[in-house]
């Protein structure tokens, strides 16, 4: 039951991170105007991956897509690839991870093959989590960078040269969601443990070479080995033992004696 109920939160942890990385990307607010010198303005910029907008005072709002990739900085294109990989894996570990519940049974799917796929899903949350955390916290850094690079020219008396933005909404939906997806890979990767049957042991045999002083006993017969010290002679039907002499040695009959 433990299993189940972990392999389920999994799935379901996974999913909101996954929702959230796909709301992260689609946001326009990754980036916000600081206001922090200027309260009062007539027009307030933000940026997202994909387009820019310009809000005014009267409530009027532009945005414009980023027409062409060529003028974009490398490492904003990194942060757009980051992003879109992340949700992928997430999509592909959420269609593999509803296969893999314990709870649906498809056909006559072993438990094994449960357990494997729901590995697989774990893991694609865990490249997707890490994907999404990665990128926010790669455009973060250059906001930050931008930030102080701008800070340090408004102290030269440069004030005029560009806008100071700081963190938007979006970075922190997506650090929580790239967060939940990884805490749902972990509890997967969990869950499959649990999915995986017990292996029956089996009692090995072992067998032993024979050697040559090893006595074999069939049936009701007994056979010698060859090595004894003082073998005695077979008994049987229609042979007599031949008498002893007075020293103790036996004395055969000659040819002679039956002529």
């Amino acid at each position: 039951m433990s299993t189940t109920i972990c392999q389920v939160m999994g799935f379901l942890v996974s999913s909101l991170g996954v929702g959230g990385s796909i709301m992260a990307t689609a946001m326009d607010t990754w980036s916000t105007q600081d206001l922090y010198d200027n309260p009062v303005t007539a027009v307030f910029q933000y940026q997202g991956l994909w387009r820019s907008c310009v809000r005014q005072s009267s409530g009027f709002t532009e945005c414009r897509p980023y027409f062409t990739i060529l003028g974009l900085p490398a490492m904003f294109q990194a942060v757009r690839a980051l992003m879109i990989v992340g949700i992928v894996l997430g999509i592909l570990g959420l269609f593999v991870c509803i296969f893999a519940l314990k709870c649906i049974r498809i056909g006559s799917m072993e438990d094994t093959a449960k357990a494997n796929m729901t590995l697989t899903s774990g893991i694609m949350f865990i490249i997707a989590g890490l994907c999404a955390i990665t990128g926010v916290s790669v455009f973060a850094n250059m906001l930050v960078t931008n930030f102080w690079m701008s800070t340090t020219n408004m102290f030269q008396g440069m004030q005029n040269v560009q806008n100071r933005y700081t963190f938007g909404s979006a970075l922190f939906v997506g650090w929580v969601a790239g967060g939940l997806a990884l805490v749902g890979g972990i509890m997967m990767c969990l869950a499959c443990k649990g999915l995986v049957p017990e292996e029956s042991r089996y009692k090995a045999v072992s067998y032993n070479a024979s050697g040559r002083n090893i006595s074999y006993r069939t049936g009701p017969y007994k056979v010698g080995s060859g090595y004894e010290a003082d073998p005695k002679t077979r008994k049987g039907a229609g042979y007599e033992e031949a008498p002893r002499s007075e020293d103790g040695r036996r004395s055969y009959p000659s040819k002679y004696d039956y002529v």
